[in-house]
C-alpha cells in the first residue's frame, strides 16, 4: 500500500495537492507576499506558479506523482467535474488564497489543464518510471 508522505495511512490522490500549496492562511506576510505578484489568470504567471509551486512536490515519490496525474486526467475527462469547487473556501476552515483573483478564476478547469500539461513535461521521467510498474503492488 502506498502511504501518505505525512500520515501513516493509505495515500489518496486528491487535486488539492496541486492547489493547497497556495493557501496563505497565517502566512500572508511570507508566502502571501511572495504570491501576491502573480495573477493566476495570466497565462505566463500561471505557468510560473504551476512550475514553482504546484509541481514542486519533492516530498512525493514518483508513484505518488503518477497517481496524482492519473487522478487529474480522470477529472479532466469528466466534463461535469466542477474544478471551481476546489477554490471554494468554507468559512469554517482556516484557509485563504493570496489575492481576490484566486477566489474567482476565469477558468479553474483551464488552470488544472495547464497543471496536467506541465506535469507531463516536468515529471516525465517519474511518470514513465511508474507506468512501467504494476500499480497493484504499491
Amino acid at each position: 500500500m502506498l502511504k501518505d508522505p505525512f500520515l501513516n495511512e493509505s495515500f489518496q490522490p486528491d487535486l488539492m495537492w496541486f492547489v493547497g500549496v497556495f493557501d496563505v492562511y497565517d502566512r500572508e506576510e511570507t508566502l502571501g507576499a511572495e504570491l501576491e505578484v502573480y495573477d493566476p489568470n495570466d497565462p505566463g504567471d500561471r505557468v510560473e506558479l504551476i512550475k514553482k509551486y504546484s509541481l514542486d512536490l519533492s516530498y512525493l515519490s514518483y508513484r505518488h506523482k503518477y497517481l496524482l496525474v492519473e487522478c487529474l486526467a480522470n477529472k479532466l475527462n469528466d466534463q461535469s467535474y466542477e474544478f471551481e469547487n476546489l477554490f471554494d473556501i468554507d468559512e469554517e476552515f482556516t484557509a485563504s488564497w493570496p489575492r481576490g483573483e484566486w477566489y474567482e478564476l476565469d477558468s479553474p478547469r483551464g488552470f488544472f489543464q495547464d497543471i496536467y500539461t506541465l506535469a507531463q513535461v516536468e515529471w516525465k521521467d517519474d511518470l514513465h518510471k511508474a507506468s512501467l510498474e504494476d500499480q497493484s503492488t504499491w
